[in-house]
């Protein structure tokens, strides 16, 4: 029972959390790059938080259904058909045996997640589901028979209103998601490298050669003291300014090592911020105190503790195992 990989889309990637025990053994953690949205679109279809789903990317997977299955597409306003109907993103729904769900692009953001209901039952490595290369044509993502009723939520990743957008921002790309994001920091354990605050003070634009591993960013060069940092441990949210003082942070596919100094650190409530951001986007720091990151991420973990809890009490969407 699966669904048929007819078209692989950009860069569609199975994901659960990720391999957190494993950077010892010199593994990125990898798994989902917008953990809220993959949390919450897990909730619409019933499933555990960390259920395996598909990320997809700038341009999605085009699947067939060989069985009924339950679903939804919760994160960037993907425009997406089934049967060349369209449907709503963040909204659930059912294909029947023989439907084509073809994911197309999104005007705003980056990754949004496919869950299905039961998630999809890929072999475990490392203790994870998350795949280690995209899909393609061909391949067959195992799931359960489902079905559903249409539900959602009153926002996504990228709504314009929502509490997963960036906290602070200005101006708006096409369909209402800004275009211009605020993220915090806190100040890495080189900043005493940097003579100035001229990181702190202009706009960047994202690169497009960003990517899963690291956001590139484009601007005027930070002046940085002469000489060479000993590699040592970094993790996703690290703000690495290279050889050319430009700066670099780490995404979920970043290296577990790194000899660039590290200028700031973005906070644990916006790191899923990184994963909607795309190429021209621009981007600001702001400084934040150790007080207010951990105030902000307490804030987000109630926000998304309650909604999660709001779609345990009212299940009533996925109905495994009833059809067959």
């Amino acid at each position: 029972m699966s669904l048929l990989v007819r078209e692989a889309g950009l860069q569609s990637l199975l994901v659960d959390f990720g391999r957190e025990r494993s950077r010892s053994l010199g593994v990125p953690v990898g798994g989902a790059a917008d953990r809220g949205a993959l949390m919450l679109g897990n909730a619409l279809v019933g499933n555990v938080p960390n259920a395996a789903a598909l990320e997809v990317a700038f341009a999605g997977p085009t699947l067939e259904a060989l069985h009924s299955t339950a679903g939804v597409i919760f994160g960037a306003p993907f425009q997406s058909t089934v049967n060349g109907n369209p449907i709503s993103p963040g909204v659930t729904f059912t294909l029947a045996a023989g439907d084509v769900l073809r994911v197309g692009g999104t005007p705003t953001g980056v990754r949004a997640y496919l869950c299905v209901a039961g998630g999809f039952n890929v072999p475990e490595v490392l203790g994870s589901r998350s795949a280690l290369e995209p899909l393609r044509a061909g391949d067959t993502l195992p799931c359960v028979m489902s079905r559903t009723e249409a539900r959602g939520l009153p926002f996504c990743s990228c709504s314009d209103a929502g509490p997963l957008a960036p906290p602070s921002s200005s101006g708006k790309g096409a369909g209402g998601c800004r275009s211009q994001a605020s993220l915090r920091v806190l100040d890495g354990p080189q900043r005493n490298w940097f003579s100035d605050n001229s990181f702190f003070t202009q706009e960047y634009e994202v690169s497009a050669a960003s990517n899963r591993m690291g956001l590139r960013l484009k601007g005027q060069p930070v002046a940085r003291q002469a000489g060479e940092l000993m590699s040592e441990a970094v993790v996703p949210g690290a703000v690495q300014v290279t050889n050319d003082g430009l700066p670099v942070v780490l995404g979920v596919e970043g290296q577990t090592i790194g000899g660039y100094p590290k200028v700031a650190h973005v906070i644990r409530a916006d790191l899923d911020l990184l994963a909607q951001l795309r190429p021209g986007d621009h981007v600001q720091f702001i400084r934040v105190s150790p007080e207010e990151a951990e105030s902000a991420a307490c804030e987000r973990a109630v926000f998304l503790h309650e909604w999660l809890t709001r779609l345990r009490i009212a299940e009533r969407a996925p109905i495994l195992g009833e059809l067959g």
